[in-house]
């Protein structure tokens, strides 16, 4: 076989390979998450070793608060001491 004709079967296969893909859908439909500052337990009032202290369960003006902070402490390159 020439090696032009071995490029021209390659790039077929290669072309081919993606008719072969599987669709990536939800089965389950769309599911749909809580609201973030809801909390991360599963009870009220509860949360985990990455729950900031001090923060209350379903205080978003707190969550959004928080997020603020972080955002201008933690990613804020130009008010870091170097």
């Amino acid at each position: 076989m020439r090696p032009v004709h071995l490029a021209a079967a390659a790039a077929a296969l290669a072309l081919l390979a993606a008719c072969g893909e599987k669709p990536q859908t939800n089965a389950e439909g769309v599911k749909l998450d809580a609201a973030p500052w809801t909390g991360t337990g599963t009870k009220a009032d509860t949360g985990t070793a990455f729950t900031a202290s001090g923060w209350k369960v379903g205080d978003k003006a707190a969550w959004e608060q928080q997020l603020k902070t972080r955002a201008q402490n933690g990613q804020n390159d130009y008010t870091r001491d170097n």
